[in-house]
């Protein structure tokens, strides 16, 4: 595993978060890495303006994946970390967001330790948080939210279903839910967190392509939740769900305390 004592360059990878798309959102030290790589192998969602960073006669390498669209299997991408840096070269992996955080950086790091490969994991702004910024929700509140859960809406096909996602089990008053690759199933979780007891009113937000020119939020109710993700399809996009949510956009606290009220027990 990587010292920070050290400045290693050659046979070595850096998995950087690039954060949510603003190139001016990654941190220091990522960009730090990224000035010194020989190879860069990134994401749909790592921001391509941050290629700007790395030095001349860097080599990269497009991996993308969006829901139904893979440019490389993850077989493929553990490949090419562990061939360029046996080969000697300063590897920089580039996902987008934080790599901890459904980046499927266990597979890779996986990898890496079996070929006795150091690395260094340098996290990023996850999605979540920007796109709570974005929107101008505070994840946690005094008032209304005590917990803040960050979920996955699309999962591996191969998981049994004791291991899938649990919807009504997540219907917890006083909780965020920060709902990552949602869109496509987001009606039937806003059906299945109803029937755990959360009101059809609920604040939902949904918000695209987060700290980027082209970002869109829009903001509705569980009951929304089929129009809004219509509305949102084909964009990558973070969906928060809770009270604390409508505590962004409602003024009147009296309003929320009325929401906490329907709750069901």
């Amino acid at each position: 595993m990587y010292s920070a004592t050290n400045t290693p360059t050659a046979g070595f990878v850096w998995i950087v978060g690039a954060g949510p798309g603003a190139a001016d959102l990654i941190t220091l030290r990522g960009r730090k890495a990224l000035e010194q790589a020989q190879v860069v192998i990134h994401d749909e969602l790592a921001g391509k303006d941050l290629l700007q960073f790395c030095p001349p006669g860097c080599t990269y390498h497009f991996v993308g994946k969006r829901a139904g669209k893979h440019s490389a299997s993850q077989a493929e991408i553990n490949e090419l970390l562990v061939q360029n840096a046996s080969a000697g070269f300063a590897v920089v992996r580039l996902k987008g967001g934080d790599p901890t955080l459904f980046g499927r950086l266990g597979e890779e790091i996986e990898a890496l330790r079996a070929a006795d490969i150091p690395f260094e994991i340098v996290p990023g702004v996850t999605a979540a948080c920007a796109a709570a910024a974005a929107a101008g929700v505070s994840l946690t509140h005094r008032s209304h939210a005590s917990a803040a859960i960050f979920v996955t809406g699309r999962e591996c096909t191969a998981k049994c279903d004791a291991d899938r996602v649990d919807w009504t089990a997540l219907a917890r008053p006083g909780t965020t839910l920060c709902v990552y690759m949602g869109l496509r199933r987001l009606e039937y979780a806003a059906q299945q967190l109803q029937a755990g007891g959360l009101p059809s009113t609920t604040p939902l937000t949904i918000i695209s392509n987060a700290s980027r020119p082209d970002q869109s939020i829009l903001e509705g109710i569980l009951a929304d939740a089929g129009r809004l993700a219509a509305l949102a399809a084909g964009q990558p996009s973070l969906i928060l769900i809770g009270a604390a949510v409508g505590a962004a956009r409602l003024p009147d606290a009296a309003v929320l305390e009325s929401l906490a009220a329907e709750v069901v027990v």
